[in-house]
C-alpha cells in the first residue's frame, strides 16, 4: 500500500489542529512543518469536504477541526485524502489464458483476490483504530507536552 504524501501532511495538520482554538491559516500549518504552501493549500480543502475540518474565513480565519480529536481516525484522513477504493481489484485473471477456468466454475471468490481483500479489511481496521487524539498523545509522549500548545505562539 503507498499512500501520497499529502496523507502525511494532512495528518499532521490535523494533530496541530487540536492544540489551539483559534483558525490557523494553511500557510501556518505550512510553515509549521516547512511543506509547500500551494501543495498544502490544496488538501486542506480536501479536509474540509470530507467534514473533518472547516475553513473559518477572514482575517483571523483558517482550519478548525469540525469535532473531537478522538472521533477523528487516521482511516478517515487516509480516505479524505486518497479515496475509500479498495487498495486491490481482482480482475479475474484466473479466467484467461490457455489453462483459465470457466467461469461458471468459479464459485469462490479468486483466492488471490479474498487473501488481498483480507489484507485491505485489517489495515484499514487498523487505521480506523487510531484516532487524531491518539496521535497527539503519542506527540506529546515523543516530543513532551510542550510541543503542541508551542504551536500557537
Amino acid at each position: 500500500m503507498k499512500l501520497s504524501g499529502g496523507v502525511e501532511w494532512a495528518l499532521h495538520c490535523c494533530v496541530v489542529l487540536t492544540a489551539t482554538t483559534e483558525p490557523v491559516p494553511a500557510a501556518r500549518l505550512a510553515q509549521l512543518h516547512d511543506v509547500s504552501p500551494s501543495y498544502l493549500a490544496k488538501q486542506m480543502p480536501v479536509l474540509s469536504r470530507a467534514g473533518l475540518v472547516k475553513s473559518v474565513q477572514g482575517k483571523t480565519g483558517g482550519y478548525v477541526l469540525t469535532r473531537a480529536a478522538a472521533e477523528i481516525t487516521v482511516l478517515d484522513v487516509v480516505q479524505a485524502i486518497d479515496g475509500a477504493s479498495p487498495a486491490f481489484t481482482c480482475a479475474e485473471i484466473r479466467q484467461r489464458g490457455r489453462f483459465g477456468t470457466r467461469p461458471e466454475d468459479c464459485t469462490e471468490p479468486c483466492p488471490i483476490g479474498r487473501a488481498m481483500s483480507a489484507a485491505d479489511a485489517a489495515w484499514r481496521a487498523s487505521l480506523q483504530a487510531v484516532s487524531i487524539a491518539d496521535l497527539v498523545g503519542s506527540v506529546e509522549q515523543n516530543s513532551g507536552p510542550e510541543a503542541l500548545p508551542a504551536i500557537g505562539t
